[in-house]
C-alpha cells in the first residue's frame, strides 16, 4: 500500500508539469505570449493578465478552457491551431470580450452551432481550416463584423453556409479543398448583403456552374480557382458568370486548361480584369483572338505551359498589357513569328526565361514601343554571337533592363548593343564569352549603370580601353571571368569615375599594379575574395608590399576572403576611414601589427574567421572593437592563456555587439587543459590573482633598494647628516652660544694632526707646555671618554683660543680634515 502511494506521489509532479498548467516554456514579449510547441494539455494559467495576443498552437489541447482564458480578458488574438480541440465553448467570447482574431485551424471541431459564436460580435477574423465541420443552424449569423472567414478543407459539399443574409462586413472567404461539385444559383444568397472582394475556391472537384450562381457577389474583385479539375466549358461558363462584375484578379493555375479559343473569355469583355494567371496548365495552343475580350488586362502569366507556336494574332486585343510572363512556356523547337508581340504597345516587362528559343530574328520584338524589361535568361536562344542586328528590333523601345544570363553567348561583336541607348542594366552572367574586351563592344550604351559579366569561365581579358565606352557605370561585376593578371597600364577602370561597386572575386588574381584602383574615388564596395593576393602584401617582396587600396577614401565594404594572406602591412588600411565592413575570412593570418586597424574609425563589422589567429592582442584589437556591432572571429586555434585572450574573454562576456556562434565557434586549441573547449569557459581568476603579487613585488623591491641606499648614505655621510641635523634643531629652538669671554678658553691651542704625526707633536710641541707655559688640547689625551668624537671636537675647539694644524700629506688625505676646517670658530 505505502509503496503504491510512494510511486503515485513520485509521478504526481511529473504529470502536473506535463499538463501544461504552468507557462514555464512560454515566451512573453510586449503583451504577447508564445506558448506554441510546448506539448501542453491545458492553457497556462500563470501568464501576465494584460496579454493582448496568445499563441497556444501546436500543442495537445482538447478544449479552450473558458475559466482560464477569462484571466486574459484583454486578448485580441488567440491562436489555437494544430491541437485536438473538439468544440468551441459557448462562453468563449464572453470571457474574451475584445477578441477580434480567432485561429483554430487543424483541430477536430465537428459541430458548430449558433450559440458557440453568439457573443463574438467583435470578431473580425475566423480561421476554421482543416476541421470536420458540420454546420448546425446559422453559426455565423452573430458575426456581423467578421471580415475574413476561412473554412477550407472541411469536407463541405456546398458553399451555402447559411440560409439568411449575414456577414455584412465579410471581405474574404476561403472555401478551398472542400468537396463542392456544383455551384447552385442560391449557394451564395446568404451573402446578398455582404461585400465579398476575395473568394478562394482552389482544389475543388467543381464540375458545373449554374446560371446566376455568382450573382450575389457583385463586388467580387479576386477569384482563385487554382488546381480545380476543369470540366468542358467550365472556364467559359465562369467567364459568363463574371460578366459585369467587379472582378480584377483571376487565377486559373494548374486547371488542365490545354487550350483556349476566341470564346473562352468572351464573358469578361464588360469587366475591368487587370490580372490573369494561366500558369502550369499544359496549354499548347492559343486560338487567334482568344484575348481580344480582355482589353483592360495589364498582367498575364502563361509560364509553365507547352506552346508550339506563337503568332502575330496570339496577343491581339491586349493593347493595355504591361507584364507578360512566358517562363518555361515553349516546347523544343517552338516558333515565335515576327511581329508576335506587336499588339502589345504598352508592354513594359517581358519574361522569356527558359523558353528554349532557337532563333531571334530582326523583327522578333518589333512593335514593343514601351518595353523596359526583357529577360532571356537560360533561354538556350542559340545566340552564340551578339551583333548589332541581334536586338535591332528593340531600337525604338525604352529598354532599361536586358537579362542574357546563361544564353550560350560566346562572342560580342563591336556595337552589339548600340541601339539600346536607354539601357541601364545588362546581365551577361554564366555565358561562354571568350575575347579581349576592346571597349567597342559596349559602344552606344550611353545610360548603362550596371554591367554583369560574372562567371564567364575566366576567358575575358581586359585592356586599358575595355570600359572607355561606358563611363556612366556604377556597378561592374567580373566574378570568375578574367583571364590572366591585371598588371595593365593604364588601369582599365580609369574611365569609370562613377563606379560604386566592383566585383573581381574568384579570378585567381595574383598581382596587379598599385594604381589599378586608385582612380575609383567613388567606389563603395570592393570584392576581391577567392584570389591569390598574398604576395601583394608581403614585406619581403623586392619592392616591399603593394598598397593597392590607396585612393579609395569612400570605400565602405571590403571583402578579401580566401586570398592566402599571411600578413597585412601596418598601413594597408590607412586611407579607409569610411570603411564599415571588412572581411578577411579564410586566410592564414596569425600575427597582426599593432595599430593595423587604428585608421578604421567607421568600422562596424569585422570578419576574421578561419585564420590561424591564436591570440587577440589588446593593442591590435581594442581600438577597432570599441565601435563594432558585429564581430566574426570564430574557427581560429585560440591559445587560451592569460597573455593571449584574457582581456578578449572579458570583452566577449560584457559586449553588446553581435558575436555569432559565440559559444560554438570560439574554441581553445591550447593549452591541453582547455583543448576543444569554448573560450567563454576560460577562467580569468588566475590572471586577476597576479595583480597583488606584482604590486607586492614592486613595493618590496622598492623598499629594499631604499634601505640599501639609506645604509650606504649613513655609512659614508652619516656624520654630515648628524651635524646638519643638530644645526637645524638648534636654530629652530633658538639656541645661542653664551659669550664667556676669556673665561671660556681652557686651552691656548687645539692641535690637529694626523695619527701618523703624533711622534712629531710629542717631540716638538709638548715641551712648549713646560717651557713656555702653553696649554695644548690633544684628542687622544684631553677628550672626555664616552662622548662622541664629533661633539668633543666641536666642544674643544670652542674652549681653545687658536686652532693649530700640523699640515702634512697624511693629514690632507684624512677624511676628517674637511670637518676640522669647516668647524674652525676662528682663524687657524
Amino acid at each position: 500500500m505505502w509503496r503504491a502511494l510512494l510511486i503515485l506521489g513520485g509521478f504526481l509532479p511529473l504529470c502536473s508539469g506535463y499538463s501544461g498548467q504552468r507557462g514555464v516554456g512560454c515566451r512573453v514579449v510586449n503583451q504577447t505570449a508564445d506558448c506554441s510547441h510546448q506539448n501542453l494539455l491545458q492553457i497556462p494559467d500563470d501568464l501576465p493578465s494584460n496579454l493582448t495576443s496568445l499563441d497556444v498552437s501546436h500543442n495537445r489541447l482538447r478544449t479552450l478552457n473558458v475559466a482560464v482564458l477569462g484571466r486574459y480578458w484583454g486578448l485580441r488574438l488567440l491562436q489555437a491551431g494544430y491541437n485536438n480541440v473538439r468544440t468551441l465553448e459557448a462562453g468563449l467570447c464572453l470571457a474574451l470580450p475584445h477578441l477580434t482574431q480567432l485561429h483554430v485551424q487543424h483541430n477536430e471541431i465537428r459541430n458548430l452551432r449558433e450559440q458557440d459564436l453568439l457573443n463574438c460580435s467583435k470578431l473580425m477574423e475566423l480561421n476554421l481550416t482543416s476541421n470536420r465541420l458540420k454546420l448546425i443552424g446559422e453559426p455565423f449569423r452573430p458575426l456581423q463584423n467578421l471580415t475574413s472567414l476561412d473554412v477550407s478543407v472541411n469536407g463541405l459539399n456546398s458553399t451555402r453556409l447559411g440560409k439568411q443574409p449575414q456577414l455584412r462586413s465579410l471581405e474574404q472567404l476561403s472555401l478551398s479543398g472542400n468537396k463542392i461539385f456544383i455551384l447552385q444559383k442560391d449557394d451564395f444568397s446568404w451573402l446578398n448583403q455582404s461585400s465579398v472582394r476575395v473568394l478562394r475556391m482552389a482544389s475543388l472537384p467543381l464540375r458545373e456552374l449554374n446560371p446566376g450562381c455568382l450573382k450575389p457577389l457583385r463586388e467580387l474583385e479576386e477569384l482563385v480557382l487554382d488546381r480545380t479539375k476543369q470540366s468542358p466549358h467550365l472556364v467559359e461558363n465562369l467567364s459568363r458568370e463574371l460578366a459585369g462584375s467587379a472582378i480584377r484578379w483571376l487565377s486559373l493555375q494548374n486547371m488542365q486548361l490545354v487550350s483556349v479559343t476566341n470564346t473562352t473569355f468572351m464573358g469578361l469583355q464588360d469587366t475591368n480584369l487587370t490580372s490573369m494567371d494561366l500558369s502550369h496548365n499544359g496549354m499548347s495552343s492559343i486560338g487567334s483572338g482568344s484575348f481580344r475580350w480582355l482589353h483592360t488586362l495589364e498582367d498575364l502569366s502563361l509560364q509553365g505551359n507547352s506552346f508550339y507556336h506563337l503568332t502575330k494574332d496570339t496577343f491581339t486585343g491586349l493593347g493595355n498589357l504591361k507584364s507578360l510572363k512566358l517562363q518555361r512556356a515553349l516546347v523544343n523547337n517552338a516558333l515565335i513569328d515576327d511581329y508576335t508581340f506587336q499588339p502589345l504597345k504598352r508592354l513594359e516587362s517581358l519574361w522569356l526565361d527558359e523558353t528554349k528559343l532557337h532563333n531571334l530574328s530582326a523583327h522578333t520584338f518589333s512593335g514593343l514601343s514601351s518595353l523596359q524589361n526583357l529577360s532571356l535568361s537560360w533561354s538556350l536562344a542559340g545566340l552564340s554571337t551578339v551583333t548589332n542586328s541581334t536586338f535591332a528590333s528593340l531600337a525604338d523601345s525604352p529598354l532599361r533592363m536586358l537579362n542574357l544570363t546563361a544564353a550560350n553567348i560566346k562572342l560580342l561583336r563591336d556595337d552589339a548593343f548600340s541601339g539600346l541607348r536607354n539601357l541601364t542594366r545588362l546581365y551577361l552572367t554564366d555565358n561562354f564569352i571568350s575575347q579581349v574586351l576592346t571597349g567597342a563592344e559596349f559602344r552606344g550604351l550611353v545610360s548603362i549603370q550596371e554591367l554583369c559579366l560574372s562567371f564567364n569561365k575566366q576567358k575575358i581579358q581586359l585592356r586599358p580601353s575595355s570600359f572607355v565606352s561606358v563611363p556612366t557605370l556604377k556597378s561592374l561585376l567580373l566574378r570568375g571571368t578574367l583571364l590572366g593578371q591585371l598588371d595593365v597600364e593604364p588601369s582599365p577602370f580609369l574611365p569609370l569615375q562613377e563606379l560604386s561597386l566592383l566585383d573581381l572575386s574568384n579570378n585567381n588574381i595574383a598581382i596587379f599594379s598599385a594604381n589599378l584602383l586608385s582612380s575609383l574615388g567613388q567606389l563603395k564596395v570592393l570584392k576581391l575574395q577567392h584570389n591569390n593576393l598574398a604576395d601583394m602584401w608581403k614585406s619581403v617582396a623586392p619592392k616591399g608590399p603593394t598598397f593597392f587600396l590607396q585612393g579609395l577614401e569612400n570605400l565602405t565594404v571590403l571583402e578579401l576572403d580566401y586570398n592566402g594572406l599571411d600578413e597585412i602591412p601596418a598601413h594597408a588600411f590607412s586611407s579607409l576611414r569610411q570603411l564599415q565592413d571588412l572581411s578577411l575570412a579564410g586566410n592564414v593570418l596569425k600575427f597582426l601589427h599593432d595599430g593595423v586597424f587604428s585608421d578604421l574609425v567607421s568600422l562596424r563589422s569585422l570578419d576574421l574567421r578561419k585564420n590561424h589567429i591564436t591570440s587577440v592582442p589588446q593593442a591590435v584589437f581594442q581600438p577597432v572593437l570599441r565601435n563594432l556591432t558585429v564581430l566574426r572571429l570564430g574557427q581560429n586555434p585560440f591559445d587560451c592563456t592569460c597573455d593571449s585572450i584574457f582581456w578578449f574573454v572579458d570583452w566577449l562576456n560584457t559586449t553588446n555587439a553581435s558575436v555569432p556562434q559565440r559559444d560554438s565557434a570560439y574554441i581553445c586549441n591550447t593549452p591541453p587543459a582547455y583543448f576543444n573547449k569554448s573560450v567563454t569557459r576560460f577562467n580569468g581568476l588566475s590572471c586577476k590573482d597576479m595583480t597583488p603579487f606584482q604590486t607586492l613585488f614592486v613595493l618590496s623591491s622598492t623598499t629594499v633598494l631604499v634601505l640599501m641606499g639609506t645604509a650606504l648614505l649613513l655609512r659614508f655621510q652619516g656624520w654630515r647628516i648628524q651635524f646638519y641635523w643638530k644645526v637645524v634643531v638648534s636654530r629652530t629652538l633658538g639656541f645661542r652660544e653664551v659669550d664667556l669671554g676669556e673665561e671660556r678658553f681652557l686651552y691656548d691651542a687645539y692641535v690637529i694632526h694626523a695619527p701618523e704625526d703624533r711622534k712629531w707633536v710629542d717631540r716638538h710641541l709638548l715641551p712648549l707646555e713646560e717651557e713656555e707655559n702653553f696649554g695644548f688640547c690633544l684628542e687622544d689625551r684631553d677628550f672626555t671618554p664616552g662622548t662622541s668624537r664629533l661633539e668633543s671636537i666641536v666642544e674643544k675647539m670652542r674652549q681653545s683660543r687658536k686652532i693649530v694644524f700640523i699640515v702634512t700629506e697624511t693629514l690632507l688625505k684624512d677624511p676628517w680634515c674637511t670637518l676640522y676646517v669647516r668647524h674652525c670658530p676662528s682663524p687657524c
